[in-house]
């Protein structure tokens, strides 16, 4: 039912409310996230709708969603708490940083590439919290970042527009079959038509690999979509199958497995994004730098410079 007028404008909290409970699909998970009340959660949503002159949420069998308006109003209400929290942030000097980091990955570089940044930065900056996100999920990184739902994302950094963007690292696809294939080089011919295991459509590297043979003009035999890369590898090692990743994904490498360059290049190129007027807010700022400096100083990666930054290669 839409209510007749408008009141006074939302509070923060109230805001923040909103956010938790559409976030956690309820008010009981949203209370347990903010650590308050339901009842407490119930009234400064009740308030905001109040204020709104239309209901914002919906309790379904489900769980609560948002209304048509709420999905409108969700987008604002990020960008308010965000903008607010970003004056706070602005004023901080380098060298007593504070607050929570939000960085979206790929598991490839949750794995091989953060942990290196992450017990760094908490050493110089014990005061911010970084907190991992899944970057494969909720429409990807980027998408999490626009959202106001991250403050940072690895992404692949030709199909992310409208981010600023450091380039970190040229991940270069490989061709990854039984040992019992051997060493001698992959052709197109060989491609064309063998069986392969993937990571499922929505991945970015489904997509990178089926472009490749779509451009290859290829005949692409995809046996199975599999999320974990992993089971990919183990069953690639068990004659099931082969498969295209990218090195980072297939590091290291179990026992039982050739890989291999392919006949054409292919490779993905990384980055870390953030919205751009984020970018210069000091706790961005020395995330970013510390990344690059630490994958500077990596063995086995040359890094070359850019104009966004610097761009890596893995020997």
């Amino acid at each position: 039912m839409t209510r007749s007028r408008q009141g006074s404008p939302p509070t923060l909290a109230q805001l923040r409310a909103l956010i938790a409970v559409a976030d956690a699909g309820g008010f009981c998970e949203a209370a347990a996230e903010l650590n308050v009340s339901q009842s407490t959660l119930s009234e400064a949503v009740g308030k905001l709708e109040d204020g709104v002159g239309r209901p914002l949420l919906r309790r379904t069998p489900a769980g609560t969603v948002l209304t048509p308006a709420g999905i409108r109003v969700l987008t604002h209400a990020r960008t308010a708490v965000q903008a607010a929290c970003d004056v706070l942030l602005a004023a901080q000097e380098d060298e007593a940083l504070s607050g929570v980091l939000r960085v979206a990955s790929f598991r490839s570089t949750a794995t091989h590439l953060l942990p290196p940044v992450l017990a760094r930065f908490r050493a110089l900056h014990p005061g911010v919290t970084v907190k991992m996100q899944d970057g494969e999920v909720a429409g990807g990184g980027e998408v999490q970042v626009l959202s106001g739902q991250a403050d940072l994302a690895l992404v692949v950094a030709d199909e992310v527009p409208g981010l600023h963007l450091t380039s970190l690292l040229l991940d270069e696809y490989l061709f990854i079959a039984p040992q019992a294939r051997g060493e001698h080089p992959v052709t197109l011919a060989e491609l064309d038509g063998l069986p392969l295991l993937l990571p499922p459509g929505v991945n970015s590297c489904n997509r990178r690999v089926r472009g490749f043979f779509t451009e290859g003009r290829l005949h692409l035999n995809v046996l199975e979509e599999l999320d974990e890369d992993s089971v990919i590898l183990g069953m690639v090692a068990h004659g099931l199958g082969h498969t295209i990743m990218p090195r980072l994904a297939a590091f290291p490498f179990p026992p039982g497995l050739v890989a291999l360059p392919l006949p054409e290049p292919l490779s993905r190129p990384l980055a870390l994004a953030v919205q751009p007027h984020r970018a210069h807010l000091p706790v961005v700022k020395a995330f970013t730098e510390l990344l690059v400096q630490t994958l500077r100083d990596s063995a086995g990666v040359t890094l070359l410079p850019t104009r966004t930054g610097q761009v890596a290669h893995l020997n």
